[in-house]
């Protein structure tokens, strides 16, 4: 018996949650026993492949800077506003009713996405009352952003107390435990279930790999870390490569036309490759921020890795996984005080003398993992936990 899975996600200002969302329901929906409604509510994302999943959309928002400093619809860039919101709660709601899904899955939600909590409650509530009742879970990475607020912690534990019969964890044990993060994590321990790394499958690097790749996922961030790298060019012993600079889908055009300006020759200047883990996979260098997919992209395809944890307003997350990593041995982090030129260059050049492995301990099979584990559940099982 084929059971449905409706699965929501928000991304808010880069793709990192689309992308791994992707790959999770790639993944559920290869399955014969499986069929996914993915429900997405920010922006589109250029080339993601959902493979046999059927993507319905919200009216689609966004942060409205870096900062997360305010949510706006993503049509007009108007304020999001209670119109807005109660647009979104009934289409979200009208898909639970008409799809009668037999698994719910949201993505980051209790743990993130709080500012959601206008329509993700009542999707909540009404599952739980409806009967039969589906089975409810959450997908999360593998490290939080740092909570100052009092009262938070306890308010994501009773949300997943009140809901959750699981909690997906895409991470490892071994090399990040999900309480260095969420403090109250042994008081739902029952709860989680650790999936191992999401990573796409490794392809073969593109006749074009090669040389030192810089990318920034969506982009929308990603400008000085692009400028510097081109700058650190002339002074790296890697300059006579081939450089090859990915803005994102969400780099400002005016932003992209400098840097293409800029490039001279042996620069090249591309917005999107669907074949980045390839790329990853032949280049000498691979120079990024410190999200979790290209990180772990990089990590699965061997790469020799330079990374600059976005680190803006309260964002913790990409700093914490970069030392992590940094600690095994398979990456070069950027410090706060290594943002000149030379300092970078330096650091590519050390990077090219790495000699990176894949480390076997590290659990890369998550998108797998988590399909046979949404499986069991669905059918009633416990998943293996």
């Amino acid at each position: 018996m084929t059971r449905r899975v409706l699965f929501y996600v928000q991304h808010l200002l880069g793709i990192g949650h689309m992308k791994r969302a992707a790959a999770v329901a790639r993944a559920l929906a290869a399955r014969d026993d499986l069929r996914v409604d993915l429900v997405v509510g920010g922006p589109q994302v250029p080339s993601l492949d959902f493979g046999r999943a059927t993507v319905h959309r919200l009216p689609p928002v966004q942060a409205a800077d870096a900062a997360f400093s305010a949510l706006v619809d993503a049509a007009t860039g108007a304020p999001l506003d209670d119109a807005l919101k109660a647009r979104r709660r009934d289409r979200l709601l009208a898909l639970f009713r008409d799809l009668v899904p037999d698994v719910v899955i949201t993505e980051m939600f209790p743990f993130g996405r709080r500012q959601f909590r206008f329509e993700l409650l009542p999707l909540l509530e009404a599952a739980r009352a409806r009967s039969p009742r589906p089975v409810i879970l959450s997908s999360v990475r593998d490290v939080l952003v740092t909570k100052d607020k009092p009262g938070r912690t306890e308010e994501m534990l009773g949300w997943a107390q009140a809901f959750y019969d699981r909690v997906l964890v895409h991470g490892d044990p071994k090399v990040i435990a999900f309480d260095e993060t969420f403090p109250a994590a042994r008081a739902c321990a029952g709860l989680l279930a650790y999936t191992g790394y999401v990573v796409d499958p490794p392809v073969p690097p593109p006749a074009d790999a090669g040389g030192v790749v810089v990318s920034v996922g969506g982009g929308a961030v990603g400008t000085g870390l692009l400028r510097l790298a081109l700058a650190a060019r002339p002074l790296s012993r890697l300059k006579d490569l081939d450089w090859l600079l990915l803005t994102g889908p969400n780099l400002p055009d005016t932003e992209a036309a400098f840097l293409r300006n800029r490039a001279g020759g042996g620069v090249r200047v591309e917005t999107f490759r669907p074949d980045l883990p390839g790329l990853l996979a032949g280049c000498r260098v691979s120079v990024s921020q410190a999200g979790y997919n290209t990180v772990l992209d990089g990590l699965a395809a061997g790469a020799s890795m330079v990374v600059q944890p976005f680190a803006d307003g309260a964002e913790t997350e990409q700093a914490f996984r970069a030392r992590r990593f940094a600690e095994r041995g398979l990456l070069r982090v950027l410090s706060a005080g290594e943002t000149s030129p030379k300092s970078v260059a330096e650091a590519i050049d050390a990077a090219s003398e790495m000699s990176p492995t894949v480390e076997k301990g590290i659990d890369l099979n998550g998108a797998a993992t988590s399909a046979a584990l949404v499986a069991a559940l669905a059918t009633g099982g416990d998943g293996g936990t």
